[in-house]
């Protein structure tokens, strides 16, 4: 790879082993970070640390790599590892489309990561903003569907009350993300 298309892992030597143990990581980091839940009374949609981890996770692992985290994340949660938030697993509830738009997130900000967006704080928030779209994305069409409202409601319910949060998040991993790259030092960049 040139020094324009590395990201964090990459800076681990390359293998199959590394590359599966990176996607089983990411995953149940995103698992792990994600039973950080407070559940709202006025939305079915909790407030989790999930979107949190799907940026760091995609931002880290790049495109290929972090969308595979987060369809292991997908799939073994609907096959019933209760790691969704609240320790939930399954498919029928209403936030489950925000966790399919973990997929897209995870793919975006590590697509703009490969492009070195994640070396910067301006540019990794940048990132991250868009990420956190795509999980609201594929969210509020299945809260939508979810429970049979119209997009205001859902708009309402899915994603005001979460704003403040993901910006936070976002600042969070947007700070972090250059901070890991200086650890690793600029000639591995």
């Amino acid at each position: 790879m040139t020094a324009t298309t590395l990201v964090l892992a990459d800076v681990l030597p390359a293998s199959r082993v590394k590359d599966a143990a990176l996607v089983a990581g990411g995953a149940a980091v995103t698992g792990l970070l994600g039973q950080v839940a407070v559940p709202l009374p006025f939305t079915p949609v909790p407030l989790s640390l999930g979107t949190f981890a799907v940026l760091l996770v995609g931002a880290t692992l790049g495109p290929a790599r972090g969308a595979l985290s987060m369809v292991v994340f997908v799939l073994a949660g609907v096959a019933g590892v209760p790691w969704f938030a609240g320790a939930t697993a399954g498919a029928h509830f209403a936030s489950f489309g925000y966790v399919l738009g973990y997929v897209l997130a995870a793919a975006t900000v590590g697509a703009l990561a490969r492009r070195q967006a994640d070396r910067r704080v301006l540019p990794a928030g940048a990132a991250a903003a868009l990420a956190t779209l795509a999980v609201y994305a594929c969210g509020v069409p299945w809260l939508m569907a979810y429970l049979g409202i119209g997009l205001p409601e859902a708009l309402a319910l899915g994603v005001a009350p979460f704003l403040v949060g993901d910006v936070l998040k976002a600042l969070l991993a947007a700070s972090l993300l250059p901070a890991a790259w200086r650890l690793v030092g600029t000639d591995r960049r």
